[in-house]
């Protein structure tokens, strides 16, 4: 691994609570951060689940106040983070306090972006366009998947434009971070499988990554260990509290070490599926992972070796290509077990996939997440490999 010549940068939230049973911090945590009046920022689904209520009482028995923010919908859209910095705005809120998955903590983040530098969202769409700090963010996991909740990221989609924006910043990193594995038990079981493979994603292509760095390396190696032992039981039964605890540990592993190496072919073939075809992100991820890895294996085969073994495959006696193919068949297996769809089945209509793939490998490739491929891919290769997801 080729040292970059001003080192790495490794960046995470102030603090990181994480067990059974640590969401009941929240008010002890929003009250070391100064919070007087927060708005809560979740979906309608999860807004009627009772560790919300909870969240709010905690909140008042710390003396914080508190208003809820939920119009928004999975695949978060710019108008919801207008409205949001409205809410937040109009209640004189001085913090922000996501509860949900990705999207309703990507539009916390959103709504804070807004808050303190002004425009619309799309302003900030790639990486480092904030000049300042967003207010305090607690976020606060209820899936095991996105790991928005350590990450400098925030995935929001552009209506005008059609577009999946990625918007990245040091400045997004949420203040505090709360992994409870007690707040993913009500997750239905495809919920549960596409947030499960979307924290493999970000484990694998984190480590094949030409970012990968030594502190990312270990995290994303443990975070594939913990999904590949995990994610099946965790589907079969949601009430396995040892699987739910080690895919929560698994989803903020991989989000700590993809934050800070990055992601590459996968997210960034993804983003234009969830985009055009409305598909969610985790479950764009999953469609596409082992015909994205296949194609990625001869780049680095000593990577994928090595997932291979963390995924628990034996190697012993192979060769090198054998011992990375190990790792394609591994995933093919997982995703079999657990039911991921084909793109077609996932609602990928073909004669519409071949009029816009030309533009979403475009739009792909313009994401900056490709780059980062141990195999780069042409234009035409992104089309091609869509096809065979299909």
């Amino acid at each position: 691994m080729a040292i970059p010549a001003l080192g790495y940068e490794f960046r995470l939230p102030q603090v990181i609570l994480t067990g059974a049973g640590c969401s009941n911090r929240l008010g002890e945590q929003a009250k070391a951060l100064g919070i007087a009046k927060a708005l809560v920022v979740t979906d309608p689904q999860v807004r009627e689940l009772p560790f919300v209520g909870q969240a709010v009482s905690n909140l008042a028995a710390a003396g914080i106040e508190c208003e809820l923010f939920s119009d928004l919908v999975p695949e978060p859209l710019s108008p919801s983070v207008s409205a949001g910095l409205a809410a937040f705005e109009s209640a004189r809120c001085d913090a922000l306090i996501a509860i949900g998955g990705g999207s309703s903590i990507d539009v916390a983040k959103a709504i804070g972006g807004l808050a303190t530098n002004g425009g619309r969202i799309s302003d900030y769409e790639g990486a480092n366009k904030l000049s300042r700090p967003i207010p305090p963010l607690i976020a606060m996991a209820t899936t095991a998947g996105s790991g928005s909740e350590v990450t400098r990221n925030a995935i929001i989609t552009d209506v005008e434009r059609d577009v999946k924006m990625l918007i990245q910043s040091p400045y997004l990193i949420p203040s505090a971070a709360i992994v409870d594995p007690l707040l993913t038990f009500s997750l239905p079981p495809d919920v549960t499988m596409a947030t499960g493979m979307d924290a493999l994603t970000h484990a694998i292509e984190s480590y094949v990554s030409r970012r990968a760095q030594p502190l990312t390396d270990g995290l994303a190696l443990e975070a594939i260990r913990l999904v590949s032992g995990s994610l099946r039981q965790a589907w079969a039964n949601g009430e396995n509290a040892v699987a739910r605890a080690n895919m929560s540990m698994a989803s903020l592993k991989a989000a700590m070490s993809f934050s800070n190496s990055s992601v590459a072919l996968v997210h960034g073939m993804a983003r234009p599926i969830g985009a055009y075809f409305h598909v969610p992100h985790g479950l764009s991820n999953a469609t596409i992972l082992a015909t994205v890895m296949e194609f990625s294996v001869p780049g680095n085969p000593e990577r994928f070796a090595d997932i291979a073994e963390a995924m628990g495959e034996n190697i012993e006696g192979l060769s090198l290509i054998e011992a990375a193919d190990a790792a394609v068949k591994a995933v093919r297996r997982l995703a079999r077990d657990i039911g991921v769809p084909s793109l077609r089945s996932a609602g990928v209509d073909e004669a519409r996939l071949r009029e816009l793939a030309p533009k979403m490998a475009r739009d792909a490739i313009a994401s900056g997440s490709p780059g980062n491929n141990p195999r780069r891919a042409s234009a035409e290769e992104i089309v091609d490999l869509y096809f065979q997801a299909l």
